[in-house]
């Protein structure tokens, strides 16, 4: 299949020579080998695919979550299919010091924090061809309070080790608490944005059920998972009958 044959209905959303160095690039990244870096891309691109027509193309703003789901629509999208929305969260490791959102994320791969980048991603996944498609993606960026609460929570974990166990039981004098509302964390703020505006985006043309999400370590209080903690984050508008 001619993959550059695929992108003419990318044009509304972008400009014919943005196309164009997007279709040198493809066809760059499916043949390289190695790292994927500028420079590799434009040895590998053969005409037309200079190192400058890849700066160039790299620092235009393109509306990437709007390309995913018109390439969706047109190429993929079967209506007798059964989709599943689906987030999930990868960390790619990353040294130095100048990325733009470096920090250390949590990598199920290590088991541990790690120096990197975070990235969070939204598929449609096909229940008959079994089968994901990204839809959304942005890059995790922590504000400089959420790093802060995130210092001061280790801290507190580190003096609470150290102090002496309390007795098993519920403390004498504790009173009930109120447990149907959840606050919901940095974390799951930024998911709700995402999924806000990409059920404006496709606007109700996928019928959407379900949301399936992997809880992030520390994104839901251990107190309020299971317990309707994603109940902000059912899907509204695009269920069906």
């Amino acid at each position: 299949m001619d993959i550059v044959a695929l992108l003419p209905c990318l044009h509304p959303a972008v400009t014919k020579t943005t196309r164009r160095q997007f279709s040198r690039i493809v066809l760059a990244m499916l043949v390289m080998t190695g790292r994927v870096t500028m420079l590799g891309l434009s040895r590998w691109a053969g005409p037309g695919g200079s190192y400058r027509t890849v700066q160039r193309f790299f620092s235009t703003v393109i509306p990437w979550a709007t390309l995913f789901w018109v390439f969706f629509r047109q190429h993929v999208y079967c209506p007798a299919d059964v989709y599943l929305l689906v987030g999930d969260e990868v960390v790619a490791t990353k040294a130095g010091k100048q990325t733009h959102g470096l920090d250390r994320f949590f990598s199920s791969l290590y088991g541990k924090p790690v120096p990197g980048l975070a990235f969070f991603a939204l598929s449609l996944v096909s229940t008959q061809q079994r089968r994901s498609f990204p839809i959304r993606v942005e890059q995790v960026v922590r504000s400089d309070v959420e790093k802060a609460a995130s210092k001061a929570k280790a801290d507190a974990k580190k003096q609470s080790s150290s102090l002496p166990k309390r007795r098993p039981g519920r403390p004498k004098g504790s009173k009930n608490t109120a447990k149907s509302a959840v606050t919901l964390t940095p974390e799951l703020s930024r998911i709700t944005g995402m999924l806000g505006a990409l059920l404006h985006m496709i606007a109700g043309a996928v019928s959407l059920t379900y949301l399936v999400l992997r809880r992030p370590p520390g994104a839901i209080p251990q107190k309020d998972h299971g317990r309707g903690a994603y109940q902000d984050l059912y899907i509204p508008d695009a269920t069906t009958p």
